[in-house]
């Protein structure tokens, strides 16, 4: 467990706004190096503007997460920086959404997978088996969404990404049991960002939006509710709340407490679904010999989260 990160370094995905520059604004004033990865140039730029008034050791690097070779000169270039990677967080993504799936297209599908989905697993396959071998105590974070656990409509294409990314590191966190390398899955709220217009600067001309299979208007679009954008949460206590979870080696990290009666909602939907019949004892034996499938042990790491300290300094 990744309990004291101070003297740490933490490789950032999507590092250079929104609750990437939160989270890494809040590691460094923590005391950890601090390695902030985006594709944008510009971007890396302006928030590197940020620490100059700092001496807080952060360090930029232009990083693609859907280029594999990219990864590796990002991955040896942090290692060159700062030594070996403890807390790699994959937290870059884009906003593929507003449009019904039915009226979605190949492009928008691959452009979404690609960056939310694949960028992930390379940051996983590129980065996960240093932190192994060097064999100091680390952590992954990955962020997934609130649509991560709860579909809505409008949203398939990023549900179901983020449905995916849950998936996949409720199961790493699994295959991790017994080393010293946590893993947790970070289902963020509205949070203070500008991933609409980051989604579309990012978006790569070959997979610009093309005519849709379906076509147009049979479905009208998912009209969003009117919302005062200042009442979102601040990138820097989505830090604070990402850096507390990793400490305490919580498996799930929560936002907002406002999306708990939502969670209970969905949690006993899936209890009603429930057959009652009463279990075969034969067909329970066999289920036990996959230990997972009938009862994930890796759930009773989450304890209860206590409401989060903040200062003013």
């Amino acid at each position: 467990m990744l309990n004291d990160v101070s003297g740490k370094t933490a490789f950032i995905t999507g590092g250079a706004s929104g609750m990437g520059l939160g989270m890494a604004k809040a590691f460094a004033k923590h005391g950890m190096n601090v390695v902030i990865a985006d594709i944008r140039q510009s971007a890396l730029d302006d928030a590197m503007s940020e620490f100059s008034d700092t001496n807080f050791p952060v360090h930029a690097i232009k990083l693609d997460v859907t280029d594999r070779d990219d990864w590796v000169k990002a991955a040896d270039e942090a290692e060159q920086v700062y030594g070996n990677i403890h807390l790699l967080v994959l937290n870059a993504g884009v906003g593929v959404a507003g449009k019904p799936m039915q009226n979605a297209t190949y492009k928008d599908w691959d452009f979404n997978l690609s960056v939310n989905v694949g960028g992930v697993v390379n940051g996983l396959v590129t980065v996960l088996p240093r932190m192994i071998a060097h064999g100091e105590a680390g952590h992954v974070v990955t962020t997934s969404s609130t649509g991560g656990f709860s579909a809505v409509g409008g949203a398939g294409l990023y549900c179901t990404a983020k449905y995916a990314v849950a998936g996949m590191t409720e199961s790493l966190a699994t295959d991790l049991e017994g080393t010293n390398i946590g893993a947790s899955v970070f289902f963020p709220g509205p949070v203070k960002t500008s991933l609409g217009q980051t989604t579309q600067e990012v978006r790569p001309e070959h997979l610009r939006d093309d005519a849709p299979p379906v076509a147009q208007g049979k479905t009208p679009p998912r009209q969003m509710p009117s919302f005062d954008p200042n009442v979102f949460m601040d990138p820097e206590e989505v830090g604070e709340r990402v850096l507390r979870g990793v400490e305490r080696g919580d498996l799930f990290i929560m936002s907002h407490p406002e999306f708990r009666d939502g969670i209970v909602a969905r949690n006993n939907a899936l209890l009603r679904a429930i057959p009652q019949d009463p279990p075969n004892p034969q067909r329970a034996e066999v289920v036990k010999l996959f230990g997972t499938l009938l009862y994930n042990p890796v759930y009773d790491t989450q304890g209860d989260v206590p409401a989060l300290e903040t200062s003013d300094d």
